[in-house]
């Protein structure tokens, strides 16, 4: 095992005089090798903390660029960093933070046909991602290399954060076994989140990260914490292994990576709803907004409308667009939008289910019209 040095010992001295550390259990941390799976939200505290404790060897698995809206809470990046590749900018802060630990950048898109070979090389993953496909890859990957994955997820003012780890109790599969219908849960983007929350739960998954290099305290293995950050509450739930789940359990049917796009929209299984939702583009709604009997309704909650709002359109938050169903007249064509989609599409299958036909959702909504047709416009999220 690598030595420290003198500069090592003095940066480190904090942990060395703690007796569950000392100088074997940061010699550990030193050989440690850890793959952080995204450096947005809950990357930016775990990767900084990481750095800062003396962890070896840090993979940054990331494939965007810093967008304004991130600085709100992806503490890795400056305004300045505003347009560069986010390995870029991680990379050179982590490198500033700790000169004497290894960054190793992924810059692609995780995927069954690299997953593996990116996970063999570390000792452990950290899930800091926001989208249900990455997390039935890491997942996956993690059972089938044999890796505890230290999982988190955030969203509004709830935060939870768990350690799977398929050798020792169950795995994300066994809590989740398949995603939610598509559109159900709504992203980051669509409901926000609060810029602190990430960094209470990145800050636990560093916490438990380094007590699995040290192999010291009680990790959440077959535990998951949720935090309440309105009602500061913690709550802990008792998780237990899945003897029939279809990846950990006694008779697992997948072996290795598959489909998981089309696991998570629903093709797997059947057609996704969105697939045959018909859509008007922003251009050609603009270009036919006068000529058009179409009335245009905007689903979005009340507080966004504050924000920006396409002119002339009938507001009807998503949440009361079933009580108001009979203010509708079921021979107008109307036309939905929503913030970016997801909630157009959702308000497109309740009202035809109900019986309208003349619907169709405004590709890209509100956000597609700042963007590409009124720049006067603000735009958000």
């Amino acid at each position: 095992m690598a030595e420290l040095s003198r500069e090592e010992i003095l940066r480190y001295s904090r942990h060395l005089v703690m007796p569950e550390v000392t100088l074997e259990g940061q010699l550990k941390l030193k050989a440690a090798r850890v793959l952080c799976v995204g450096a947005g939200g809950l990357g930016s505290p775990l990767t900084l903390y990481l750095a800062a404790a003396g962890v070896g060897t840090i993979g940054l698995v990331d494939f965007d660029v810093v967008d304004l809206t991130n600085i709100q809470r992806q503490i890795l990046y400056a305004t300045s960093d505003v347009g560069r590749p986010k390995l870029d900018a991680a990379s050179e802060r982590l490198s500033q933070l700790n000169t004497d630990i290894v960054i190793r950048r992924h810059d692609l898109r995780l995927a069954g046909d690299n997953v593996m070979d990116i996970v063999n090389d570390y000792d452990l993953v950290v899930d800091g991602t926001d989208n249900f496909p990455t997390r039935y890859l890491v997942n996956d990957a993690c059972v089938f290399a044999g890796k505890p994955n230290v999982y988190g997820s955030i969203f509004r003012f709830e935060g939870q954060v768990s350690v799977f780890d398929a050798r020792r109790g169950p795995c994300y599969r066994c809590l989740f076994p398949e995603p939610p219908p598509p559109g159900a849960v709504p992203s980051c983007a669509e409901g926000g989140v609060l810029g602190v929350l990430p960094g209470i739960i990145g800050t636990l998954q560093a916490l438990e990260v380094i007590k699995l290099i040290l192999g010291g305290g009680r990790p959440l293995i077959s535990r998951l914490v949720l935090f309440d950050a309105l009602e500061f509450e913690f709550r802990e739930l008792k998780l237990k292994k899945d003897p029939n789940c279809v990846v950990c359990g006694a008779t697992p049917t997948i072996r290795e990576p598959i489909d998981y796009d089309a696991f998570c929209s629903g093709s797997a299984k059947q057609s996704a709803p969105a697939m045959n939702v018909p859509g008007i583009s922003v251009e050609e709604f603009a270009a036919l907004k006068e000529s058009v009997a179409a009335e245009l309704i905007d689903v979005r909650n009340p507080h966004e409308f504050d924000i920006v709002c396409i002119p002339g359109a009938r507001k009807i938050p998503l949440g009361d667009l079933q009580a108001r169903l009979g203010e509708l007249d079921q021979a107008t064509p109307y036309i939905i939008t929503c913030h970016k989609g997801p909630r157009s599409i959702r308000a497109y299958q309740l009202m035809k289910q109900a019986g309208f036909t003349q619907i169709r959702i405004l590709t890209g909504g509100v956000d597609a019209w700042a963007e590409k047709i009124d720049p006067s416009l603000s735009r958000y999220g």
